[in-house]
This record gives structure tokens, sequence and C-alpha cells, in this order.
């Protein structure tokens, strides 16, 4: 898999969830990012330290933010291939997930490839790393 997309990365983070993610890695050095499409908060990308979750054969990885694997599911791919934005959001995150607790939680947003720009969410600072 490509992790790109005519140039464009695969997978952004927002500022907000670079931070975050540096937050996490103080506590948790080594991390991923999953998006499942599980009942447990499955449309989030839930964070877990690198070494207790086992990547499945089926699974996608888009790329990275913040030094960190970002993994999808197959069936979630196909659902959400054409968005490329991690963002975050006051709230509490998934049981399992390590931004749980830290009253903020990561969100994925629809942010279309190929000039989709126009449809980015607002006020949103995103930069690819």
């Amino acid at each position: 898999m490509e992790t790109t997309v005519n140039g464009e990365a695969r997978v952004l983070a927002t500022d907000t969830a670079l931070d975050l993610i540096a937050e996490i890695k103080r506590d948790h050095p080594e991390i991923l990012f999953h998006q499942s499409g599980g009942c447990c908060d499955g449309s989030s990308p839930m964070c877990y330290p690198a070494n207790e979750f086992m990547i499945g054969d089926s699974d996608v990885r888009l790329g990275e933010i913040g030094g960190v694997p970002v993994y999808i599911s197959a069936s979630q791919f196909e659902a959400w291939k054409h968005t490329q934005l991690i963002d975050v959001v006051p709230g509490r995150g998934g049981m399992f997930s390590l931004d749980n607790g830290r009253e903020k939680r990561f969100l994925t947003r629809s942010r279309l490839f190929g000039g989709g720009e126009a449809c980015a969410v607002p006020d949103v600072k995103v930069r690819a790393v």
C-alpha cells in the first residue's frame, strides 16, 4: 500500500493531534494507531502500546503521524480511503485507547484528496510528519 495518493500523504495530523501524541509518548514511547470499525469506538483511531496490539494480515498501513504508524482495517479503509486527517477533540477516548482519561480524544476527520482542501475542516492547522 502506498502511503501517498497523488503525492499527498495518506494520513495527516493536526498540531493538536501531534501535541497529544507527544504527551502520550512520554508515558508510552512505542505506540501505534488502529481504526477497526468494531463496536468499541470503532470509527475513532485508537492509540495502543505497540507491543500490546497485533496488526492483522488485512490491516492497511496508512503511513505515520508524529513518528507513529497508523493502521486501519481493510473494511474501514474502503469507507475511509478518501480521507486523511487525524484531529483531537474534547472528550473521553476509547476504553482501551491511550488517550482515554486525558479529557481529549483522537478523531478522524474527512479531508478529501486531490483538491479536497476546500472540504477541509475550518481553522484546523495540518502538517504532514
